[in-house]
């Protein structure tokens, strides 16, 4: 599949640098100045909306409480539920992971 963005030749997209830069980011005040000056405040905002929405499905939230709860459209909430059922396990490894963090 390809995932170059619209306009923009596949040399100049690179996503292991981009994902070298996250991982390098040593705290929650380094993530937070780090995404604020590379994504909008709606992008970010929509990212965090996505895994609240995933961890919503992991809990059994009906898409109808979704909606309520985080003003997801129902088609965000299918692409997530998608990605839930038959995507790479990413959503479930990362909400496994901070379930890990918040018990501790």
């Amino acid at each position: 599949m390809n995932h170059t963005a619209k306009g923009l030749s596949p040399e100049i997209i690179n996503k292991e640098e981009f994902y070298k830069a996250v991982l390098l980011l040593e705290s929650i005040e380094d993530c937070d100045d780090f995404f604020e000056d590379i994504c909008t405040i709606n992008e970010l905002k929509l990212i965090a909306q996505r895994l609240h929405v995933a961890k919503l499905l992991k809990k059994g939230t009906t898409f109808n409480e979704i909606v309520k709860l985080t003003g997801a459209s129902t088609t965000t909430i299918s692409r997530v539920n998608r990605s839930l059922q038959y995507g790479s396990g990413a959503y479930t490894k990362i909400l496994e992971r901070l379930e890990s963090e918040e018990n501790k």
